[in-house]
């Protein structure tokens, strides 16, 4: 009987062990970035913002607004790093000339699986 009992406890002991290591966190490398590479990330998000503002709707919307692009742009130069980044993600985001097509599409493909599901269920749908 004890010697059934020992190696029990020994595989209990290695098993609370092992699920202890498992919960700790693993090992984070971070690291600081280099600051040639942050230049370069920024001089790529001025480009980005830049192309934006020469485009002829946001130049025609910053004149109505009293902004020539080279003051929008002297503007966007004052900004920090992190700023720009931002600046620069939403303008990837944004869609140009989005007037709510793709939601309309959308709900007329629901409407119309809507429609198939009802006729295969076997009930009528009937468009006056």
């Amino acid at each position: 009987m004890k010697l059934n009992k020992i190696p029990s406890k020994i595989l209990s002991l290695y098993l609370v062990f092992a699920l202890a290591l498992i919960t700790l966190p693993a090992q984070g490398w971070a690291m600081l970035i280099p600051t040639a590479g942050a230049e370069a990330a920024r001089q790529a998000e001025l480009r980005t913002v830049q192309k934006s503002l020469e485009s002829t709707m946001v130049k025609q919307r910053l004149m109505d607004l009293g902004l020539t692009p080279e003051e929008a742009m002297a503007r966007v130069n004052t900004l920090s790093d992190a700023q720009v980044h931002q600046f620069a993600s939403q303008l990837d985001s944004v869609q140009a000339g989005a007037d709510g097509v793709d939601t309309l599409i959308f709900l007329l493909l629901v409407a119309i699986v809507v429609v198939v599901v009802l006729e295969a269920t076997g009930h009528r749908v009937i468009v006056r």
